[in-house]
């Protein structure tokens, strides 16, 4: 273990130039300061901790710079195994100040890790005063010896590792898991029969809740997709060919769903050619083929319609859908249903 100054250059310089700035005329007799240093304790074991401690006594303008702690390095250069370590190095703390003479004193906690009687050498503290710069070493040689434990294995005997022990399984270990599995189990059950109550008197069954819904049917989506381009003012906006390319969406849209015809793909011409196989309401047909018409002058030749014209279309559209939509049988339709027949009886 090793406590050395670090010789600094720069620092050393800046401590000369505090000196001759100060202002102060210092004698060239002026008393140099005094180094003690001691170790608390000198006998420890092996991790214990010990104290260093390095006191100086010196003039007020006086500089004294303290030894920083180096791990001890081989001669190529490399860290050695640490077998010395400085746990905390402590700030310098002034003790007490008489007229011009100060007390300053310095602590580093230390811990040795291996065993054997360790020479600290003399500390030394680096000085500072007017034209000197040297090195001051205390009196005192410091030294620590570091003991271990020592075992007798005369007297006492070293048994093997004994085997693990096997221990019968006892309920109690397992009564309080299986307590709060057994009430975790209820109230699950709990809440599924409430949930299958909840779900009968609105005619559903538990199984609907990761059934997917079945698709609407394709006059229910052309319906509510002209509804809401409808609300959209798209014409009212200057938006005429955003308008009508939606408004043919959702005729070809509703044409492929309810007839399929793969209206999606084909021309306007080439839906009229295979809607002349369905057979259709004359003025549903004569709507559709108008509003197809109007959609392709306003998105490709450009065409302003006017706003009763684009009403027009609108309504068309609406009530082909609504015309041609799948007929629901009545109530009292299905209440004949039920009536047997005379083959019946």
């Amino acid at each position: 273990m090793n406590i050395n100054v670090k010789y600094i250059v720069k620092s050393v310089s800046l401590l000369v130039v505090v000196l001759l700035l100060s202002g102060q005329n210092v004698s060239a007799q002026s008393v140099r300061p005094t180094v003690r240093a001691t170790v608390e304790p000198d006998s420890v074991m092996i991790g214990d901790r010990f104290t260093i401690t390095i006191e100086v006594e010196k003039d007020l303008v006086q500089s004294i710079a303290f030894p920083t702690f180096t791990p001890p390095k081989s001669e190529d250069g490399e860290q050695k195994p640490m077998s010395m370590e400085c746990i905390v190095d402590a700030p310098v703390d002034t003790v007490s100040v008489t007229g011009r003479r100060l007390h300053l004193r310095k602590r580093y906690e230390m811990a040795a890790f291996d065993e054997g009687i360790y020479s600290l050498g003399r500390p030394q503290v680096l000085y500072a005063d007017k034209n000197i710069v040297d090195t001051l070493y205390a009196s005192e040689e410091l030294s620590v010896k570091v003991a271990t434990f020592q075992i007798d294995s005369t007297s006492h005997a070293i048994f093997d590792m004994k085997p693990q022990k096997s221990l019968p399984f006892r309920f109690g270990e397992v009564s309080g898991y299986l307590s709060w599995a057994l009430f975790g189990a209820a109230v699950l059950a709990l809440l599924v029969f409430a949930l299958v109550k909840y779900l009968a008197k609105r005619g559903k069954h538990i199984s609907d809740l990761w059934r997917p819904a079945p698709p609407l049917p394709p006059h229910i989506v052309a319906i509510t997709a002209l509804e809401q381009l409808h609300d959209q003012k798209l014409w009212q906006n200057n938006r005429h060919k955003q308008y009508y390319s939606a408004l043919s969406d959702i005729l070809r849209t509703y044409l492929a769903g309810a007839f399929g015809v793969g209206a999606m793909e084909m021309t306007t011409d080439e839906i009229i050619d295979a809607m002349r196989d369905v057979e259709l309401p004359q003025k549903s047909a004569m709507d559709l083929v108008a509003v197809l018409r109007d959609a392709d002058l306003v998105k490709f030749a450009k065409a302003m319609p006017e706003a009763e014209e684009n009403e027009a279309a609108y309504h068309k559209a609406y009530y082909f859908v609504e015309e041609t939509k799948p007929v629901e049988p009545s109530a009292e339709d299905a209440g004949e249903d039920d009536i047997p027949t005379l083959n019946e009886k």
